[in-house]
C-alpha cells in the first residue's frame, strides 16, 4: 500500500505559509507515514518561516501575476522553471512509491506548482483564507479537484467546502498562564499587555501610527506594556516613542513564539490578513484590526467581519496619515483597554467556537472525513 505525500504550495508572506505548516501537522499527527513538503517563493521571509518550523522546503522564483509588461515578462521568465521543479518533485516522491498530492495554500508561488501537478496528473486541493478570493486563488480554484475555504462570504462559491480558520500549533498559548507568557517575552509578567503586530513582515503605517498615539495621548496606555512586533522598519523610532512616553516595552522584528506573544495578551492591534484573524479568534483576544490599506478589494475588512459582527474586534480604515489614524484610534483603544468592556468583547469571541480547520482539512486530504 503507498502512502501519501502532500506538497503544500504557497508563501511569499507568513500568511500563506502558516496555514499550510498547521494542517501539514494534523497530518503528521493521523498519518504518521504521510510525508510533507513545501514549495515555497525565493523570498527571504519563505526561508526564515520555514526553516524556523524545521520542514523540508524547496524554493523556486515564482513572480506574482501582474498586467504590467515587465511583471508579465518576469512571470513568463520564472514559470517554466518553476514548473519544472515542481514536476521533479512530484516524480521523486512517486517514485518513492508515495500517492503524491498538491495542496495550494494560495498566493503566486502555488500558481506554477498547481500547474506541475495538473501536468503530473496529480489532485490539486486549493485551501483560501481570505473572504474575498484574490487573482491567483480564482485562477487556481479553476484548476482545483477540490476548494476549502477558512471564510465566508458572498464571493465564496457555494460547492467550496467550509471550515473554520485554521491556525498553527505554536501561535496558540500552552497551559503556560499570562503571567508565564508575558515573561517569556521579557516583560512584566503582571503587567497587562497590549500586544500590536503587523504581521511576518510588519506594518509601517500601524508602526507610525502608535508613535503618534504615543506622543499625542500616552496616558492611554498608563498601567500597560507593549510587545510590537514592527518588521525590519522603525525600530529606533518606535523604542525611542515608548522610551519617551513612560510605556514599558519591547519591539522586535520579528516574533518567533508567538504562543507567547498572544498567550500573554490582554488585547491586540493589527492587520486583518487571514493568519491574524485567526489568531485572535483562537485565543479570544480582543482586537482593534487597521486592515491593509492598498488592497482593491478591501478582504481583509471582509476577513474580520465574523470579529466585528460578534463584537469581539473593532476595525478603523488605515488612512495612511499616522495622526489622522491615531485620531480615529483614540477612543476604540481607549475602550479595548478597558478591563470591564475588554471581558465583554473576550466573552463574545468564545462564542464565536474553536478555530479547528486544520483539523478538517488534514482529515479530508486523508479522506477521513
Amino acid at each position: 500500500m503507498t502512502s501519501p505525500a502532500f506538497i503544500f504550495a504557497g508563501g511569499g508572506s507568513g500568511g500563506h505559509l502558516y496555514p499550510g505548516i498547521a494542517i501539514a501537522e494534523r497530518i503528521r499527527e493521523l498519518d504518521p507515514e504521510a510525508t510533507t513538503r513545501f514549495v515555497c517563493s525565493d523570498r527571504p521571509i519563505d526561508a526564515q518561516v520555514l526553516g524556523e518550523e524545521g520542514v523540508d522546503f524547496t524554493p523556486i522564483p515564482a513572480r506574482p501575476f501582474s498586467i504590467r509588461p515587465r511583471g508579465l515578462l518576469r512571470l513568463a521568465w520564472s514559470w517554466g522553471g518553476c514548473v519544472r521543479t515542481v514536476r521533479g518533485l512530484i516524480r521523486q516522491l512517486a517514485a518513492e512509491g508515495r500517492d503524491v498530492t498538491l495542496v495550494a495554500m494560495g498566493g503566486f508561488a502555488a500558481a506554477p506548482a498547481a500547474r506541475a501537478a495538473r501536468a503530473e496528473g496529480r489532485p490539486i486541493h486549493l485551501v483560501n483564507l481570505d473572504a474575498v478570493p484574490g487573482k491567483a486563488n480564482q485562477w487556481l480554484a479553476r484548476r482545483a479537484d477540490v476548494v476549502w475555504t477558512a471564510c465566508r462570504g458572498p464571493q465564496i462559491p457555494s460547492d467550496w467546502r467550509v471550515v473554520r480558520p485554521i491556525v498553527r500549533r505554536r501561535a496558540l498559548p500552552t497551559s503556560d498562564s499570562p503571567q508565564a507568557c508575558r515573561a517569556r517575552l521579557g516583560l512584566d509578567p503582571d503587567r497587562p499587555m497590549l500586544l500590536v503586530t503587523g504581521g511576518s513582515q510588519g506594518a509601517s503605517t500601524i508602526n507610525r501610527t502608535m508613535i503618534a498615539l504615543t506622543g499625542v495621548t500616552p496616558s492611554l496606555f498608563a498601567g500597560w506594556q507593549i510587545y510590537h512586533q514592527s518588521g525590519p522598519t522603525d525600530r529606533h523610532e518606535l523604542r525611542t516613542a515608548y522610551q519617551s512616553a513612560g510605556i514599558p516595552h519591547v519591539v522586535t522584528s520579528y516574533c518567533n513564539d508567538m504562543a507567547a506573544a498572544w498567550g500573554g495578551a490582554d488585547a491586540a492591534v493589527g492587520r486583518a490578513g487571514a493568519g491574524t484573524v485567526a489568531e485572535a479568534w483562537g485565543t479570544m483576544t480582543p482586537t482593534l484590526f487597521l486592515p491593509y490599506p492598498w488592497h482593491r478589494d478591501d478582504h481583509q475588512q471582509a476577513n474580520a467581519a465574523p470579529l466585528i459582527e460578534c463584537g469581539g474586534a473593532v476595525l478603523i480604515r488605515d488612512t495612511t496619515d499616522a495622526q489622522a489614524n491615531a485620531g480615529a484610534c483614540t477612543e476604540p483603544l481607549r475602550r479595548l483597554l478597558d478591563p470591564e468592556h475588554a471581558g465583554q468583547m473576550r466573552a463574545a469571541l468564545q462564542e464565536l467556537g474553536p478555530t479547528d480547520g486544520a483539523i478538517s482539512v488534514s482529515r479530508g486530504l486523508l479522506g477521513r472525513q
